[in-house]
Parts: structure tokens; C-alpha cells; sequence
């Protein structure tokens, strides 16, 4: 599995109704409110193989509230 995170910007009071469609989707690992430019900094897995770029675009980015994303790949965890 390869993890990576996106940072997420919500339309003005939506970040806690885009936390539960994204919880409801049951597609991340972890998702936690942030303050700063970003409302959500939200934690994923996908298989080996997937596309990153297609998964956000499909799966994240079409959620109701989602402004701007941030994709940001990691590549070893210490």
C-alpha cells in the first residue's frame, strides 16, 4: 500500500460536512481539522499501481464542499 496525504480547502463552514462524506466514503485512513491555509489534512492508502492523480480527481475532489486540494507523496516513514 503507499500512502500519501492531501490537504484540503472547504467552501466557509463545510469542512465538518466534507470530514463525514470522506468518512462516509470509507476511502481515507485518517482525516483531522488543521489550521492555516488548509481546513483538513486528510491521510490515504491506495494499492500499488494506482494512479494518485486519477484517485483525488475521482474520489476526493468530486466531494460536495471541496474548494482545493493539495496532494503531497511521501516516501519513506521514519
Amino acid at each position: 500500500m503507499i500512502p500519501f496525504f492531501v490537504q484540503i480547502k472547504c467552501n466557509l463552514g463545510k469542512s465538518y460536512q466534507v470530514a463525514n462524506q470522506l468518512a462516509d466514503a470509507e476511502i481515507a485512513s485518517e482525516i483531522y481539522s488543521t489550521a492555516g491555509d488548509y481546513d483538513l489534512l486528510v491521510k490515504f492508502y491506495v494499492d500499488q499501481g494506482t494512479d494518485i492523480g486519477h484517485f483525488v480527481n475521482e474520489k476526493v475532489q468530486t466531494i460536495s464542499g471541496i474548494v482545493d486540494t493539495k496532494t503531497i507523496i511521501t516516501f519513506k516513514a521514519f
